[in-house]
């Protein structure tokens, strides 16, 4: 996230964090004028804040007019113009004859900052942003962000049922693919990974820095492992079906290979493909500062639900939820699987 006055990613994955945007505004202490249960700020206000003249303010508005006005800048008119002058004429100083006037919200101030390169107070915006929006972040999920993916309400059931699936699928592996027992394991798992997410098992571990003792699939997101699953369990079924119709004869790995690459192309696979590649290239930008360059044209801005689910009203604090007594057993069955 270093590229905001490049990346409209980057810039509306700030934008759409309204625990950083919070912190932000207490941090830039810039109130504006309360109105309509927000603060709005004139464009002389803006240009003043950021120490440029309001031509160079135009003219940002003119080059990203949509981007803009989709974080709450306004062109206010009628009624709602007449409101407001009500309310601060004295402070704008606006004529009475004005038609129409532009108010930024707070989270359109911020945008203009993360996109003038002529304005050193700008430049210096930008700068708290990345500090305040990785500090929120990790606050938020507890001091780190690597396992910040069992925070969402739906990793839980999600990690069950792959557990499930992978019994299946380890058993197939053992019975019916040749090869010693612990690489084959490793090996298809492996595929299976880079059909996913184009990433093998170890290249994953050092994008994300993990310990040796990490088990991959407990950083995870909900949707990765539900596709992981879904191919888990194609593949199983695939290996064991030709198993028997070979009368009995064990699987190449080169085979095992050929039946991972046809279910990545199955059109039954294709939108599990699809949702697991956006979610971990956005929300691994978005959380982890982790860059997945084999899925970066996945890549989109997170948006504020997913904000919400991670590090929100909506997240959950999982280490708390796997205490409680009736979890115990699903516990050990996932500290299990990490083992396996």
């Amino acid at each position: 996230m270093n590229n905001l006055t490049i990346s409209n990613i980057d810039r509306q994955n700030v934008l759409n964090n309204r625990y950083a945007v919070d912190v932000l505004q207490k941090d830039l202490g810039f109130t504006g004028m309360f109105f309509e249960g927000e603060y709005r700020f004139t464009k002389k206000m803006v240009a003043d804040f950021y120490e440029v003249d309001l031509s160079t303010v135009d003219r940002y508005l003119s080059l990203y007019t949509d981007e803009l006005k989709h974080n709450g800048y306004v062109l206010s008119k009628g009624k709602q113009l007449k409101e407001f002058k009500l309310q601060f004429a004295h402070v704008i100083n606006e004529v009475s004859k004005t038609t129409q006037l532009g108010l930024f919200s707070f989270r359109a101030v911020l945008n203009l900052g993360m996109l003038l390169t002529e304005s050193e107070k700008a430049k210096q915006v930008r700068t708290r942003i990345l500090d305040i929006v990785i500090s929120t972040i990790n606050q938020k999920a507890g001091g780190g962000t690597k396992f910040i993916n069992t925070r969402d309400i739906n990793f839980l059931p999600a990690a069950i049922e792959e557990d499930n699936y992978r019994r299946k699928f380890t058993s197939a592996v053992g019975k019916y693919v040749q090869g010693h027992r612990n690489f084959k394991y490793a090996q298809v798992t492996d595929l299976i990974y880079q059909a996913a997410f184009k990433e093998k098992a170890r290249e994953y571990r050092a994008l994300l820095r993990l310990d040796k003792d990490d088990n991959v699939r407990r950083t995870l997101y909900a949707e990765v492992l539900r596709c992981i699953s879904s191919f888990e369990n194609g593949i199983g079924f695939a290996i064991e079906t030709e198993y028997k119709a070979n009368g009995g004869k064990r699987l190449s790995m080169n085979r095992v290979k050929e039946l991972i690459a046809e279910q990545e192309l199955s059109p039954a696979m294709q939108p599990f493909i699809y949702d697991a590649r956006t979610k971990m290239a956005s929300r691994d930008v978005a959380f982890r500062d982790v860059f997945h360059n084999n899925i970066a044209g996945y890549l989109r801005a997170v948006t504020p639900e997913e904000f919400d689910r991670f590090i929100g009203e909506k997240s959950i604090d999982f280490d708390e939820i796997m205490n409680l007594p009736e979890n115990k057993e699903v516990l050990k069955r996932l500290k299990q699987a990490d083992d396996e």
